[in-house]
C-alpha cells in the first residue's frame, strides 16, 4: 500500500455518525461492538463510487532493452601484446580463444569463480574443481574430477597446453583463462590488435549468447520481479511475447547529468533480465526497445472500490461507507489487494453494485 492515501475519516466521522444515528453506531465505530454495521445516517457524502466484481491484478509496464543481457569487460592479466582479437558479433565456445597475448590465446572456460591464482600440484579448493571439470568436459581424461590438482591432472594440463601450443608446464596461470558462465558473444573492442596489454586493462567486453531482455526497475518495484516469473514483453511491432524473469539482482546505477560539471547521484537498482518463451518472434531484432508488463499479483473475481472510498475506523481496520436511498452507513471491510488504485474488499456486508461514498 505504499504510495497511497487513504481518507483518514476516523474520529471526526465516527461522532458525526455517533450524533445522527445514536448508541447503536458508536459502538460499530468508535468501541468496536460485535454488529460491524452501523446505522443510517441521513447525510450523503459528496461523491460515490459502485462496489465491483473484477480481477484485480498488480502490474506494471516498463521500458526495457532487447538484446544479449548483462555486458561484463574481460581485462588482461598478462603482460605482453595482444596479438589477436575475435571480431565482434563473434560466438566464443568452451575452450575456445577468446583474444590472444603474445601470440599465445588466452582461453574461455565455464564457471562463476574468476581465475584467482597458479594451479598447480599440491593446490586444493573449488577452483580446482571448477578448471578440472572444464578440462574434463573438453575431452581429456586421466585424473579425478575433485578439488585435488595432482600429478595426473598436470599431465592432462600438459596434453590440453600442447593442444593450444602452449609451454607444456602443467601449470595454469589465472591470466591464461576467463571463466564465464557459458559461451560468449564479443560485443565490443577495449584494445586493438599491437597494443601493449597490461595487468588490468580491459581487453573486450562480452555478453551471452541468448537473447535477453534488461529492465532496470526502482527498489520501490522490486515486488513485480520474481525469478521465474511470468511477464508479457511487447516488441516495437507491437506484437507480445512470453517471457520467464532469469536474474534478479541489485546494481548502482552511477550518476549522470549533474549540473556544473558534477555528477549526479548514484542509484540503487533492480536490474532483471528476461528470456523469451519463443524466440522465433525476435527474428528481425537485433537490439531494440520493447516494454515489459510485470504481474506481481492476480486475484480473480473480487470485490473492489478505489482506495480512497476506504476509511479508517478509529476501533482499527477498514470499513466503506455505504450510500443507499439517500442514506449512508458505515461497513466494516477486510481488505486485500491493493493495485491500480482500487483495493479488494471483503465482508458479510458487502455486495457487487453497492454505492459508497468518496471524496469530493
Amino acid at each position: 500500500m505504499s504510495g497511497r492515501r487513504l481518507r483518514a475519516r476516523t474520529v471526526a466521522l465516527a461522532a458525526a455518525v455517533v450524533v445522527t444515528a445514536g448508541a447503536g453506531v458508536a459502538a460499530a465505530v468508535g468501541f468496536g461492538g460485535t454488529d460491524r454495521s452501523t446505522a443510517a445516517a441521513d447525510t450523503a457524502p459528496p461523491a460515490t463510487a459502485t462496489v465491483t466484481r473484477q480481477t484485480l491484478t498488480d502490474a506494471e509496464t516498463v521500458d526495457g532493452e532487447l538484446g544479449y543481457g548483462t555486458t561484463r569487460t574481460a581485462t588482461a592479466r598478462l603482460a605482453g601484446t595482444i596479438t589477436a582479437l575475435p571480431d565482434t558479433g563473434t560466438t566464443v565456445k568452451r575452450g575456445g580463444r577468446l583474444y590472444a597475448v603474445d601470440n599465445d590465446p588466452v582461453v574461455l572456460l565455464h564457471g562463476s569463480l574468476p581465475a584467482y591464482r597458479v594451479l598447480q600440484p599440491g593446490v586444493e579448493g573449488a577452483d580446482v574443481e571448477q578448471f578440472e571439470r572444464n578440462l574434463r568436459a573438453l575431452g581429456y581424461d586421466g585424473f579425478t574430477v575433485d578439488d585435488e590438482y595432482t600429478g595426473s591432472t598436470a599431465d592432462a594440463v600438459r596434453q590440453w597446453q600442447d593442444d593450444l601450443g602452449l609451454a607444456e608446464t602443467g601449470r595454469v596461470e589465472p591470466g591464461r583463462i576467463v571463466y564465464a558462465p557459458g559461451a560468449v558473444r564479443v560485443e565490443s573492442h577495449q584494445a586493438a590488435t599491437g597494443d601493449a596489454a597490461q595487468p588490468g586493462q580491459a581487453v573486450l567486453t562480452y555478453t551471452g549468447t541468448s537473447r535477453l531482455v534488461t529492465v532496470e526497475l526502482d527498489v520501490d518495484d522490486q515486488r513485480l520481479a520474481k525469478k521465474g516469473g511470468a511477464v508479457e514483453v511487447r516488441l516495437p511491432d507491437g506484437g507480445p511475447v512470453g517471457g520467464k524473469v532469469e536474474t534478479v539482482q541489485t546494481v548502482i546505477d552511477a550518476g549522470t547529468g549533474g549540473t556544473s560539471g558534477q555528477s549526479a547521484e548514484a542509484e540503487t537498482k533492480i536490474e532483471v533480465t528476461v528470456s523469451m518463451t519463443d524466440p522465433a518472434k525476435l527474428a528481425g531484432y537485433d537490439q531494440a526497445s520493447v516494454e515489459v508488463t510485470f504481474t506481481a499479483a492476480e486475484r480473480p473475481d473480487v470485490l473492489t472500490v478505489p482506495v480512497a472510498a476506504l476509511l479508517a475506523l478509529a476501533e482499527g481496520g477498514y470499513g466503506i461507507e455505504v450510500v443507499d436511498a439517500g442514506r449512508s452507513r458505515i461497513v466494516a471491510v477486510t481488505t486485500g489487494l491493493f493495485a491500480a488504485g482500487r483495493v479488494e474488499i471483503s465482508g458479510p456486508d458487502v455486495a457487487e453494485g453497492m454505492t459508497v461514498g468518496m471524496p469530493a
